[in-house]
């Protein structure tokens, strides 16, 4: 496809979400390439041919900062964040809907470099941009550009993929190394120097999940690990069961930059955002079934889920960390965010 032309302004104004011949211009010379059709009429909603089948919707905004970073940016976050919710609904991602609120003075050569990574992570996850819309706020009311993303995608399970779907016996697999996505973001932004640079793990979850399928592997439970990293997503499936996640922090992978980075600033790799990476909770039968699938890419096994203990009042759902001295801890949620504005 032929790059667009030169834009006839180097940055966003005010006029180029006013409906006239500016927004135009930016639809048809920035915005267009986003379809597989570019030269489609467009139209207030699209018309979908879909297989027959039950379907997942899922709904994200991003406001990511910065907004380029080391393995990403906005818009790659954007596709790929939506795509995965989908995915761990076990829904094949198939169209997406795209929304940009752009802030005055925003440089095109920048918006250009966030539509074509739009694009390219579309084509990666598969799915197709089938409309969208475009605003354009003042100066300083955006913080250069903040995007929505829906997507529909088609299941693939008949069974729910669901949290009140695990059960005691449970184990819990992770498909990758953690906080890679959450260090990414704290060098970009402070300008920190990892050498070598550490990437993002922003990457499509559709085809380990599809994998999974394939294997047989009965999934009770998924989840992406993005805000709050794993420990936020541990003690989500916990509470509404009242269950207990028994964590072994030996068997927790994390790569030595991530690991390094953490043991510097204080920070814990566990509360750290991911976003290429998802945990598993699958039935003792099919634990060796999903670690043949996830162990070539990283993947691990990293606890069980065991009923929770009695005690004064109802149970109450809990994450234990095993460390290895053998003691356990309490794995508590943060009260605050650890890094705002990181997807």
């Amino acid at each position: 496809m032929a790059e667009p032309a030169p834009p006839a302004t180097p940055r966003i104004q005010l006029a180029h979400g006013g409906g006239g011949t500016l927004m135009q211009q930016l639809i048809d010379g920035e915005l267009r390439r986003l379809y597989a059709d570019p030269d489609q009429v467009l139209h207030d909603a699209a018309r979908l041919s879909l297989p027959h089948g039950r379907l997942a919707f899922t709904t994200d905004s991003y406001v990511v900062h910065p907004l380029e970073f080391e393995g990403g940016d906005i818009g790659s976050l954007a596709v790929t964040g939506t795509a995965n919710d989908l995915a761990m609904a076990g829904a094949r991602p198939l169209v997406l809907s795209l929304g940009l609120i752009l802030e005055e003075g925003l440089e095109i050569a920048l918006l250009r470099r966030i539509v074509s990574s739009l694009v390219e992570a579309s084509r990666r996850c598969g799915v197709s941009i089938v409309t969208g819309d475009t605003k354009v706020v003042e100066r300083g009311k955006g913080d250069g550009a903040f995007l929505n993303t829906s997507g529909i995608g088609l299941l693939q399970v008949d069974d729910p993929i669901d949290p009140l779907a695990i059960v005691p016996g449970d184990q819990l697999l992770v498909s990758g190394d953690l906080g890679r996505h959450g260090v990414a973001i704290l060098a970009a932004r402070h300008g920190l120097d990892l050498q070598p640079p550490l990437a993002s793990d922003c990457m499509p979850l559709w085809p380990a999940v599809e994998a999974l399928l394939a294997a047989g592997v009965r999934l009770h439970c998924l989840r992406d690990l993005t805000r709050g990293g794993l420990a936020s997503a541990l003690q989500e499936l916990a509470a509404p069961n009242a269950l207990e996640l028994r964590i072994e922090e030996a068997c927790l992978p994390v790569a030595e930059p991530v690991r390094r980075t953490c043991a510097l600033l204080g920070f814990d790799p566990l509360h750290l955002a991911n976003e290429g990476r998802f945990l598993a909770v699958v039935p003792e039968a099919d634990r060796q079934r999903a670690l043949a699938v996830l162990a070539p890419a990283g993947g691990t096994w990293i606890g069980r889920v065991a009923a929770a203990g009695s005690g004064v009042g109802p149970p109450r759902g809990r994450v234990l960390l095993r460390t290895p001295f053998g003691s356990e801890r309490v794995l508590i949620p943060l009260s605050g965010e650890l890094l705002p504005r990181i997807c």
